[in-house]
């Protein structure tokens, strides 16, 4: 009896997608593939030495028996460690300190296993085991037979299985096993560079992710399949478009077939005419390339959502043999084009490359910040509904784009989606390669580079996709710059001969080695010495130093809600600060510097107290940055805060936390990204009772549209809420994509201030609506006499830092046991808050 029910469970699991028959007739529209989907809760899992598991062969268990029914479950996509928390082996690994105790995971390998049953005729058909992403490196058999061996994280890979597929009318004839080996993963990162997450760096701790991270699929086809489709789009000088549809088609039999192309595209969130072509051709065993244009005569375009509606189409691609369909492809695109145009005011001895991006011959300001995900370093413990929560967030803070940089993995397909639809375009790092140890082995250095063809040809088509970047702080990390330029010169040839996008070698690209390398002294900026240097000077004093054509990094930190801490900071640590703030990266005499620097004080009452003003800190630094920057145009056209969200929670850089919430932070971001924004230009925020506030009011305007007879209220208030003055000032038209000083503030009404006063703005139409409205605080103190108190605090830092590494928090704390409440040794009280 209980056999049956096995058997019985065992058919019941085999649900999958279904559509008609490959073999069958159909209409253009219809899908001729048959798709079953794998993914789930239906895998089990089981831990083995290195080598164990084929030694006792696992891979040669029945495919009909039960003995993977008592392995442990596990999810794909997903990961190891959040397979291992779910059941009970290890403690969640983001919880205080736990990550460490779990790297005993890292040493083994996983078998991941599942069985299905195939009861439909596959007679005429292909059929293949697609896997989208397995990290890092696996074996895989089916039924006993070993398909094959994969390594790297990002791309794709498949297997014919007709040879090793058993099928069956009846159950246990037709049950089938399906057996992934994980290697343990890879501990050395130069020797998988740009194929795998870089798992070091200020944002996580020693324990390296890996699992079946992508969907598993069977797919069924005919004779002849279509491997890839990439729908290239030309905007012609008439206005109409050009959409060639290039065909990657294999015929995997032994003798040509006439087979007939059906190709037809029309607008998947707008109505539109469908257009459709066919073509028949003789295809030869084997694979093929086919281009075929479809002429559009009133394109929509696809816009960044600042700039027009990001307008998709859809194209189908049948192909039938007489009256039998034998594959058929459904893609999304967007008919847009994305040119580079040089910055004004720079020349070309100061920088290499033009940093200005056009879409559809628009100026595309860039307001972006780098995503610093996945949602979760591992995996298994996000989902497309957070993805589309933090698309959502991106999008209300006025960012129109998002940078995926050089220490995280290309994402998955929702997220390029979810940016298509929602008008947001993506600046690409096509493979993370966060580091400068690149190997010297040329199979290996090609191995990186097909990584990332492969990377980049299954995202092509998503018109979200604007710019491709080789490397993030490489060339600011190797010893060799003239050999890792050469590296990623080859690369961007390889990425422009698959896709026609804007490549860009490296960033920043202002180190010494970049200099060595024969790049100029101006090509961008990673705006970071105000955190990695703290204390050598204020946050005004010094971003207004930076004079560069873009900013592919402006970094600063601060610590998520007290909300967000309990769930991840024991009670016992959480305030005063424990070792689990250091474990998680709060790097305390910083936060409390820029606590000081924006309000004349730490700011450590309290825990919320503290929390708040490191968010508050962190927005008005970026506030104040982004402005200046913006201020800047056209001569500057880009910024990418770093970050928008990181992929664990953490005590860092993000403005939205592992947990999708919103920081204070980001709301100053939402007011200074405002694409229509009126801001206030001043040189310094400490003022003294007895000399005028000057400053000067500025419109920065992305839109490309004019505003008339506008008008401009300003006010200044003191701490108390008192107005001290207030104006308004006319202004006849705002041009578009514009940025424009308009009114200069000379205003002498300090003398009754007592700490801080405000300066609020709001711009309106002729109609009184509000257009912009911005705001700021400034202190009353001397601005010398702060940057002597910030530099001493700095001189303290480094005296502490002297005796460690920067990643070494033991540094704020005198002795690791005292999270205990007591020194193990005198029994002293644990310290104040003040102490660290």
């Amino acid at each position: 009896m209980a056999k049956c029910l096995i058997i019985a469970l065992l058919s019941a699991i085999s649900c999958c997608n279904l559509y008609a028959q490959p073999g069958s007739i159909n209409s253009h529209k219809e899908n001729s593939q048959v798709v079953r989907d794998l993914s789930g809760m239906r895998w089990k899992m089981k831990m083995m030495l290195p080598g164990e598991g084929v030694k006792q062969g696992l891979h040669e268990l029945p495919p009909e028996d039960i003995e993977t029914l008592v392995w442990n479950i596990a999810e794909v996509p997903g990961d190891v460690f959040t397979d291992l928390w779910k059941i009970g082996a290890i403690e969640d690994p983001y919880f205080g300190r736990n990550s460490v105790k779990a790297q005993w995971v890292q040493q083994y390998e996983w078998w991941y296993s599942i069985q299905f049953n195939v009861t439909e005729d596959i007679s005429d058909q292909v059929v293949r085991l697609d896997f989208e992403g397995v990290d890092y490196s696996c074996d895989v058999w089916l039924n006993g037979h070993h398909l094959g061996r994969h390594e790297g994280a990002f791309s794709p890979f498949s297997f014919d299985i007709n040879d090793a597929l058993r099928v069956s009318k009846h159950r246990l004839e037709s049950t089938n096993l399906l057996m992934v080996k994980l290697d343990p993963p890879p501990q050395v990162n130069a020797k998988v560079a740009g194929k795998k997450t870089p798992w070091f760096g200020d944002y996580w701790r020693d324990l390296i992710p890996f699992g079946i991270w992508r969907p598993v699929k069977m797919v069924s086809t005919g004779k002849v399949r279509i491997k890839d489709v990439y729908a290239n789009t030309i905007i012609n000088e008439d206005e109409t478009a050009e959409v060639g549809l290039e065909l990657s088609v294999e015929n995997t039999s032994d003798v040509p077939k006439e087979m007939t192309f059906i190709a037809s595209i029309e607008g998947k969130n707008f109505e539109s005419k469908n257009i459709t072509v066919e073509l028949t051709k003789k295809v030869k065993p084997g694979l093929h390339k086919f281009v075929q244009n479809i002429h559009v005569e009133k394109p929509k375009l696809w816009w960044p959502w600042d700039l027009g509606k990001p307008n998709l189409y859809k194209a189908r691609i049948s192909v039938k043999e007489g009256q039998v369909n034998h594959d058929f492809r459904e893609v999304t695109f967007g008919i847009r084009e994305v040119t580079m145009a040089w910055n004004p005011g720079f020349t070309k001895d100061e920088v290499s490359f033009p940093r200005t991006t056009l879409i559809n011959g628009k100026n595309h300001f860039i307001r972006s910040a780098c995503w610093g995900g996945p949602p979760d370093i591992f995996v298994g413990r996000t989902s497309p509904d957070e993805y589309a929560t933090l698309i959502k967030l991106a999008k209300e803070a006025n960012m129109n784009n998002i940078r995926i940089f050089g220490w995280h993995p290309p994402e998955i397909p929702e997220f390029y989606e979810l940016c298509d639809e929602a008008g947001l375009t993506v600046w690409q790092d096509v493979v993370p390669l966060g580091t400068g140890n690149l190997p010297r082995d040329q199979k290996l250095l090609d191995d990186i580079i097909h990584e990332a063809v492969l990377v980049i040809k299954e995202r092509r088509n998503h018109p979200s996709l604007i710019m491709m970047e080789g490397g993030e702080e490489m060339l600011l990390r190797t010893a060799d710059p003239l050999f890792a330029v050469g590296f990623l010169e080859a690369l961007g040839d390889s990425l422009q001969s698959y896709v026609k996008l804007p490549f860009v070698p490296d960033s920043p690209l202002t180190c010494e080695m970049s200099q060595k390398a024969g790049f100029k002294p101006k090509e961008a900026v990673h705006a970071l010495k105000y955190f990695y240097s703290m204390g050598f000077a204020l946050m005004e004093d010094w971003y207004q130093t930076l004079d560069y054509p873009i900013v592919p990094e402006f970094a600063i930190t601060s610590v998520p809600s007290v909300e967000s801490l309990k769930k991840f900071i024991p009670e016992d640590e959480m305030w005063p600060p424990g070792l689990s703030w250091g474990h998680h990266w709060a790097d305390l005499d910083r936060l409390k510097m820029q606590n000081f620097d924006v309000f004349g004080e730490e700011r450590i009452g309290s825990l919320e107290e503290f929390v708040n003003a490191t968010q508050d800190a962190q927005g008005i630094i970026f506030q104040n940055g982004i402005e200046y920057f913006r201020r800047h145009k056209p001569r500057l056209s880009g910024i990418a805060l770093c970050h928008f969200i990181t992929y664990w929670p953490d005590m860092k850089w993000g403005i939205v936390d592992n947990y999708q919430q919103p920081k204070r932070s980001y709301d100053f971001v939402k007011k200074a990204y405002q694409p229509l924004l009126v801001s206030f230009n001043f040189k310094k925020r400490r003022w003294h009772n007895d000399e005028a506030l000057k400053g000067e009011i500025w419109v920065i305007n992305d839109f490309y549209t004019n505003y008339k007879n506008c008008k401009i209220k300003f006010t200044i208030e003191d701490d108390k809420g008192k107005v001290l003055t207030s104006s308004n000032y006319d202004v006849a038209a705002i041009a578009e994509n514009s940025a424009k000083k308009f009114f200069d503030i000379d205003e002498d009404i300090l003398k009754s201030v007592d700490k801080k006063f405000f300066i609020k703005l709001q711009l309106m139409d002729k109609k009184g609506n509000e257009l912009s409205a911005n705001d700021y605080f400034f202190l009353i103190g001397d601005q010398a006499t702060a940057t002597k108190q910030f530099n001493g605090m700095r001189e303290k830092m480094q005296k502490r830092n002297g005796k460690y590494t920067y990643g070494n928090y033991l540094r704020f704390f005198d002795d690791m046991t005292r999270q205990n409440g007591k020194d193990y040794k005198s029994g002293v009280e644990k310290p104040k808050a003040s102490d660290y």
